[in-house]
C-alpha cells in the first residue's frame, strides 16, 4: 500500500470514519483497482457576478480497497500544486496561493469514503466520508449516479458530485468575489489490480 493511503486511513479511523464494529484497523485492506489518469476531478465556483469558474486536479491518485468483511473503501489524493481554473491563469494562480489552497503548506486534498457495498457504484446513491481541505477535516456526502455500464469504471465512468462550503474549510480568499459553495464533480475511470479476485 502506498504510504499516503495509509496516512489517509490513520487520519480517518482516528476520526472515527471506521468503526470499531465496522473495520478492524489492524487487518490488511488489498487495493483491487487503481484510479487512472483519465479520471476527471473537477470543481465549479461562482462569482458575485455570476461568471462560472472550472477548476481542475490534473493529478489525483487513489485506490479502491477491499474490506475484510467485503466491503469497499476508497481513499483519494488531489494535488492542489496541479490546480487549475480553465482558461483563467490569474484565477489558477490564486487558487495556489496563500489566501486559497495555499498549495506549499497544504499540498493536496484528501478523502477517504466511508465502507460501502460494492453494489453502489451499480445502483448509485450517497457515499459518506471525511475530505480534508486546508488542513480541516469535515465529514461530507457526495452522490453516485447509477451506472450506464455493467462494470462502472471499467466500461464506463464512475460519475459522483457534491456540493461544499469552503468557508468551512477556511478557504475565505475573495471573500466578496466568490460565493461560499463549491460543487465537485467526479468521474472515475479504474483499473483492476492483481489483487481482484472476482
Amino acid at each position: 500500500m502506498r504510504p499516503w493511503i495509509a496516512t489517509v486511513l490513520l487520519a480517518g479511523v482516528g476520526a472515527g470514519v471506521v468503526a470499531s464494529r465496522d473495520v478492524d484497523a489492524q487487518q490488511p485492506v488489498a487495493p483491487i483497482a487503481v484510479i487512472q489518469p483519465e479520471s476527471r476531478f473537477e470543481f465549479s465556483m461562482v462569482t458575485r457576478w455570476n461568471q462560472v469558474l472550472i477548476g481542475r486536479f490534473p493529478q489525483a491518485e487513489g485506490d479502491v480497497l477491499a474490506l475484510p468483511d467485503g466491503r469497499r473503501q476508497v481513499p483519494i489524493r488531489l494535488s492542489t500544486a496541479s490546480v487549475e481554473i480553465v482558461d483563467h491563469p490569474r484565477y489558477t494562480r490564486f487558487m495556489r496561493g496563500p489566501r486559497f489552497f495555499d498549495a506549499p503548506k497544504f499540498p493536496d486534498v484528501t478523502f477517504l469514503s466511508d465502507p460501502y457495498d460494492a453494489d453502489l457504484l451499480n445502483t448509485g446513491g450517497t457515499l459518506h466520508g471525511r475530505l480534508r481541505m486546508h488542513g480541516i477535516q469535515r465529514r461530507e456526502t457526495f452522490v453516485l449516479e447509477p451506472a450506464a455500464c455493467v462494470r462502472p469504471g471499467r466500461d464506463c465512468p464512475i460519475v459522483a458530485a457534491g456540493t461544499v462550503r469552503r468557508g468551512a474549510y477556511d478557504l475565505d480568499g475573495w471573500r466578496m468575489a466568490l460565493r461560499d459553495e463549491v460543487r465537485f464533480s467526479m468521474q472515475v475511470r479504474l483499473h483492476d489490480t492483481a489483487a481482484d479476485q472476482r
